[in-house]
């Protein structure tokens, strides 16, 4: 089997310095220390709390096959017995090797952005298109400056399928990243209020993700959400920078990937969808509304990437949500069980409505209640008052019985709700935890969501930890 790197790529793609006895070659590339294998190349990144060279030690001890350092701080190194390919900017490095393994790959590139579904379409990619080929794509949600170069450069040369998730939370970010990328087919989920008070409204988030469209291989298609309001604006500036494929995907009868039936179940949803010109029926084992929108773009985005349309439609059936992104555990209590529904990851005004939804859909046993537990929306600035309160006739909608909630900003959200649902406000995460564990009910039906900063995944463990876990295991 052959290498994801030899060393002597690696020295020329990065224009590196060679010192020490370097291996032949590397098949793993790491930034981090606690998950490097070994013989992996270590990329010594400075980043905002740490600084990779100071872990070299460890990274020895680690079985590091060569570590990537920079010129400045290999005097600091100069009694370490490692090979190492000496550079002027680590991460630039990291970009250039990111780069040449973009330059080599024969794969068919596809970028995912969005406010909402980045990682759930990017992982719903890899497992539709899985039985059609070789597929890269990160494990976790490596979407930024450093994440996505490191993903790039993990990318084997035989790959068939490479899928990209790029984040952002102010404009310009995106610029750089897809350029890296260089995406044949580039999918925006959705424009909605996230990271809001970054910019000055939803117009100028949509000219953030509609950076994308600027690193498109030639002849690339991009793929936008029709049912979006900033649907209008993406496509002009679609027109604008000459994009040679737009198509779309959503319920609108211009649709190019067309919804024309859906029904959400519990567990899973039923849909028929429409592309070119012939209905497929998929079965998409994760529920919720904005997960079908979701498998509508992979749907499309896998059929433009020359995937078989009908084995991709059979993969979506056990399609299964991940930790933090809609996971929902079932855990034993009294004589009966709590559904725990998992959104801890992230939170922000369109992603809170959805995992509501998903409470509203939820089946709950006689006796049982439906719980939301709700944590701060962050990076909202000027707007946190407003999008917090703004939540409660959602709650309602959702069928809630009970209210918990964590954080500063979620007084907002109780004052709106007055007397309309009972509401326990708690000021961090375990306390809310403990309140829950106090209060849970044989049949009661539990969403937790926040924004990854409230630590709303520690609720997830303390329950799991606190109660059976029936199926499947959980973790926080």
């Amino acid at each position: 089997m052959s290498r994801l790197w030899t060393a002597e790529a690696m020295v020329a793609a990065m224009n590196g310095r060679p010192v020490g006895n370097l291996p032949d070659g590397v098949d793993g590339i790491s930034i981090d220390t606690r998950t490097l294998q070994k013989g992996d190349a270590f990329f010594a990144i400075k980043g905002d709390r740490f600084d990779g060279h100071d872990f070299a030690s460890a990274a020895m001890a680690a079985g590091v096959g060569l570590m990537v350092v920079s010129e400045a701080r290999l005097p600091a190194l100069g009694r370490l017995n490692v090979p190492m390919i000496v550079v002027d900017d680590v991460l630039a490095a990291l970009g250039a090797l990111g780069a040449a393994a973009r330059a080599r790959s024969s794969a068919q590139v596809i970028a995912v952005t969005g406010s909402v579904g980045k990682t759930t379409s990017k992982e719903m990619l890899r497992h539709v298109l899985t039985p059609c080929g070789k597929v890269h794509a990160a494990r976790a949600s490596f979407n930024n400056h450093w994440g996505v170069p490191l993903t790039l450069a993990r990318m084997p040369e035989d790959a068939d399928f490479g899928v990209f998730e790029i984040g952002m939370n102010h404009p310009g970010e995106i610029r750089p990243l897809v350029k890296l990328v260089r995406p044949h087919i580039a999918i925006i989920t959705t424009v909605a209020g996230a990271h809001l008070g970054n910019f000055k409204g939803l117009s100028e988030i949509a000219a953030a993700k509609a950076e994308i469209m600027e690193g498109l291989a030639d002849g690339g298609t991009v793929l936008l959400n029709r049912d979006n309001e900033k649907f209008s604006q993406l496509r002009k500036r679609a027109s604008e920078l000459g994009v040679p494929q737009v198509r779309s995907f959503g319920a609108h009868k211009q649709a190019s990937i067309r919804l024309m039936a859906c029904e959400i179940g519990p567990e899973h949803s039923d849909t028929t969808v429409r592309l070119n010109a012939r209905d497929l029926t998929l079965r998409v084992g994760a529920p919720g509304r904005h997960v079908v929108d979701n498998a509508l773009a992979v749907l499309g985005a896998a059929a433009f990437a020359g995937a078989d349309v009908d084995t991709v439609a059979a993969a979506f059936a056990d399609f299964a949500p991940d930790k933090g992104r809609g996971a929902r555990h079932h855990l034993a209590i009294g004589e009966g069980s709590v559904t725990l529904i998992d959104e801890s990851y992230n939170a922000n005004p369109a992603s809170m409505r959805a995992a509501l939804a998903l409470l509203a859909d939820a089946p709950v046993e006689a006796g049982g209640r439906r719980i939301a537990v709700l944590g701060d929306m962050l990076e909202m600035g000027r707007y946190a008052e407003k999008v917090h309160a703004d939540l409660a006739d959602a709650v309602i909608e959702a069928k809630a019985d009970l209210v918990g909630l964590a954080g500063p900003e979620m007084k907002h959200l109780e004052a709106a709700l007055g007397e309309r649902v009972p509401v326990v406000w708690r000021e961090t995460a375990d306390e809310l935890a403990a309140w829950l564990q106090e209060t849970l009910e044989a049949g009661d039906v539990v969403v937790v969501k926040s924004s990854l900063g409230l630590g709303f995944g520690r609720i997830v463990a303390a329950l799991c930890g606190a109660y059976p876990v029936l199926k499947p295991e959980c973790s926080g």
